[in-house]
């Protein structure tokens, strides 16, 4: 690193040499420049008055890697401080010591090129020279290491060319150095264990934490104590080691910058003339002893030191690549607002990597498609869960436009959505999800979903056919399908294509204060059976991987889907639930979604329940247990997971439907749409209720006896 004065010195030095001091470096946060942007557009305009600015630093915490001065987004004023009041700090931050910093941006290149470096640095070396005098650098000593930056942020291009400068009160003659030695080697024993005690206290308290200038004293027994500097006065004790001490930044055999106006501190006020210094530097959060330094400097007090009026010469320029020169650096891909939103979407994503999750997949995460057949309660709630795991491809399919009562439970919807008729809300939630998070690719697909039990007309027939074949393509086109219609007969169609086409597919269904979640089974045909035989084809409804293959959402059903909008009343045909259900269900839909991916079994995993061993084996899935179907109630506040297998007569996703389907296409579509107990009369659910309705059980009034070779096992 460049010093500012040369002269060869070190630990164990004990020749009376010039002190050096290695300068202090910057480091301007991305953050900091995007924030200086909105500023510089929302609220300063064409003003380039003087900015307060906070940066911040430590001490050096590594023994090959000194500590820089940052400057981060809170580092400028918000946007409701005025220009010329300091940013709002916290305080008591053991990593982040405030120091106070001026601003100076300019609205050219130009102007920037042109200001008055000399001046500058000046005008700032007169205010730490009156803070000597007034007694403030006593009260606050950050204000020692107050700092300058002037810049020319050029919003066209996103490029930024900036100068640091820190101050240094330039002694004349300067200071010498005595000695110079680890603060291990200086100290006793006793006093090495007394000094990091004190100093740890004192840098853990978070009302002196962030305090860089302090001395210690230490009395006769070795007890040390860290004290503000306003307390020396007060702390002359005959018989007391006293070191002056102060948040080094700098790994190096040299004092780190800060040191420089500390010493022309001691020496106006105190009139010093041999001093002890500790530059303090850590290890892991603690001191060390190892690498902290204690040095002993002669300070021959210059003449007019006491006169307010006569300010020393300053340095401090930065310099770049050992010239003084000025930096730029262009943030044109990283700058754009959507890219810090992408940034800042995934740092709890990456953080769960570093321990929670580390085998996380974002990558998956955010290349899957999903599509998302309902765009209400449900659909709202699911997008933005999934854009909070990190899924990025969302599709929202609906045909229902927004009304005045939707906006209070779909969180996608504003009042504005309901004016004018109201938006159609597919179109109007992706619209929303782009606005919550630019990065997301969302679409909005306005149809209607064909249904069985709804029959259409000859003039009706066309636009069906075309809404089928449209949603065999969005279904085809994605990874992952979530069923969150609000009638039982809108999933049939969707269900029957995600069998056929063996997609993830997950439903959620909810009561009045009760809800369904699950995911479907692998489709009857699916890839894992590709190679079975036509000779098994009976038992592929049955098995999947060894186990049964998991249901769906119509397997349990005895019954075909039928329009079950008719002949209702209002309560009966709108969703009426508890406000806090639709949260809870799609926040657990997302949740398995999740699951399924990072499991290593995929779609084809067996069901868990609740405190049984996983099904991915002798390993524990990353994320827990995954479950078929989990079952709610708000009216217990209970919840259960439960196991469903496949039905051979399930009308939408057994062999049969599916095989029929493949064959006939539109034309199957069609009769099951417009026939009502078509679905039925194919899966043999006709045959199976004419059966129940003709089972009789003839009772022996005669007898109470019977033999258990007479029950019938149902």
């Amino acid at each position: 690193m460049a010093r500012e004065e040369k002269s060869g010195s070190g630990c164990g030095s004990s020749s009376s040499t010039i002190l050096q001091f290695v300068p202090f470096n910057s480091l301007a946060d991305e953050g900091f420049w995007h924030r200086l942007s909105s500023l510089k557009l929302n609220k300063y305009g064409i003003d380039d008055s003087p900015i307060p600015i906070t940066g911040f630093y430590a001490p050096c915490s590594h023994s090959q890697v000194s500590n820089h001065l940052r400057l981060l987004a809170e580092s400028l004023p918000t946007d409701e401080n005025d220009q010329s009041s300091m940013p709002a700090i916290s305080r008591g931050n053991r990593n982040r010591c405030p120091v106070p910093g001026t601003l100076y941006n300019t609205n050219t290149l130009e102007a920037f090129h042109a200001l008055d470096k000399k001046s500058l640095l000046k005008e700032e070396a007169n205010k730490i020279w009156e803070d000597i005098h007034n007694g403030r650098a006593v009260e606050d000593s950050a204000v020692l290491s107050r700092f300058l930056l002037i810049s020319f942020a050029d919003l066209k291009k996103w490029s930024f060319h900036y100068w640091f400068a820190f101050p240094a009160l330039v002694l004349d003659p300067p200071a010498t150095l005595v000695e110079s030695k680890r603060a291990s080697e200086w100290f006793t024993s006793e006093e090495v264990k007394s000094v990091s005690v004190a100093c740890n206290d004192w840098r853990n308290s978070s009302l002196t934490a962030d305090v860089p200038f302090f001395f210690i004293s230490i009395a006769s027994n070795s007890h040390a104590t860290v004290r503000h500097l306003k307390d020396w006065e007060a702390c002359q004790a005959d018989n007391q080691k006293v070191l002056f001490g102060f948040y080094d930044p700098c790994h190096e055999k040299d004092p780190g910058w800060p040191l420089r106006n500390f010493l022309a501190l001691i020496s106006s006020r105190w009139n010093l003339k041999s001093v002890h210094f500790l530059c303090y530097r850590e290890s892991r959060g603690f001191m060390d002893m190892e690498s902290s330094l204690v040095i002993e400097a002669l300070i021959t007090a210059p003449q007019g030191l006491n006169d307010r009026q006569l300010v020393p010469n300053a340095v401090g320029w930065e310099k770049n690549k050992n010239k003084y020169v000025s930096r730029c650096i262009n943030l044109a891909t990283s700058m754009d607002p959507t890219r810090l939103a992408v940034s800042a979407a995934d740092l709890n994503l990456k953080l769960m990597r570093w321990r929670a999750l580390p085998s996380l997949n974002l990558d998956e995460l955010s290349s899957v498609k999903c599509l998302l057949i309902g765009a209400g309660t449900l659909g709202c709630q699911v997008a933005r869960m999934l854009m909070a795991w990190g899924v990025r491809k969302i599709t929202l399919l609906d045909n229902g436009r927004v009304a005045m009562s939707n906006p209070l439970r779909q969180s996608l919807y504003t009042l504005d959505d309901c004016l004018d008729g109201g938006d159609f809300k597919a179109l109007a939630a992706a619209k929303s999800l782009k606005r919550i998070f630019p990065a997301v690719e969302a679409k909005g697909e306005v149809m209607a979903i064909p249904m069985p039990g709804h029959p259409v007309t000859n003039q009706e027939e066309k636009s069906v056919v075309d809404d089928c074949s449209r949603l065999y393509d969005l279904v085809d086109s994605h990874d992952a399908v979530f069923l969150l219609t609000d009638t039982r007969e809108s999933r049939w169609l969707p269900t029957l294509l995600c069998a056929s086409a063996n997609k993830i597919t997950i439903t959620a269904a909810l009561g009045f204060d009760s809800f369904l979640v699950m995911r479907h089974g692998p489709g009857p045909f699916s890839s894992a059976h590709a190679n079975t035989s036509s000779v098994d084809m009976e038992n592929l409804a049955q098995t999947d991987k060894g186990g049964k293959r998991l249901g769906c959402y119509f397997c349990n059903d005895v019954v075909a889907p039928t329009d079950s909008t008719a002949n209702r009343t209002l309560d009966q045909q709108c969703t009426v639930t508890r406000p806090g259900l639709a949260p809870i269900a799609s926040s657990l839909a997302v949740e398995l979604f999740v699951s399924i991916l990072h499991h290593p079994n995929g779609m084809f995993a067996e069901g868990d329940i609740t405190n049984s061993t996983s099904s991915s084996g002798g390993s524990e899935p990353p994320l827990g247990i995954l479950p078929h179907q989990i079952r709610g109630s708000l009216f217990h506040f209970s919840q259960m997971t439960l196991v469903g297998h496949s039905s051979n007569s399930c009308t939408a996703c057994c062999s049969t439907v599916v095989s029929e389907y493949r064959k006939k296409g539109i034309e199957f579509l069609l009769q099951a749409i417009n026939h009502p107990t078509y679905l039925e009369d194919l899966t043999g659910l006709t045959e199976l209720k004419e059966s129940a309705n003709s089972f009789k059980l003839d009772w022996d009034d005669e007898t109470d006896d019977f033999d258990e070779d007479d029950c019938v096992e149902i």
